[in-house]
């Protein structure tokens, strides 16, 4: 099985909170009454949900169904027991030991 890359997020993006920019809006709802400032809290608050949406979506396995990613699991959990042994084994016939200096 291959591994999957994942792709490179922006650094601002690991702020999923949403609660500051709706803070943000009920604040501009209490001071602005033209509704100008609150329209464009809005737009922020839209923006930052549209990219969630996107992320969401790019997200490597949200395709699968959550018994095949159990499946996949499983099979990335005996691969890993198999190598595990396998390096086990190799280190066991002493053929990575580097002589010391003296």
């Amino acid at each position: 099985m291959m591994a999957v890359s994942q792709p490179m997020l922006e650094k601002d993006s690991d702020d999923c909170s949403l609660l500051p920019l709706v803070h943000d809006v009920i604040k501009c709802m209490d001071k602005d009454k033209d509704g100008q400032d609150v329209h464009q809290e809005l737009m922020k608050l839209k923006t930052k949900i549209q990219k969630a949406r996107e992320q969401i979506s790019n997200m490597p396995g949200i395709d699968s169904s959550p018994q095949e990613q159990q499946q996949q699991l499983a099979t990335l959990r005996e691969q890993v027991r198999t190598k595990n042994q396998l390096l086990q084994k190799y280190k066991s016939l002493c053929m990575f030991d580097v002589p010391k200096a003296s």
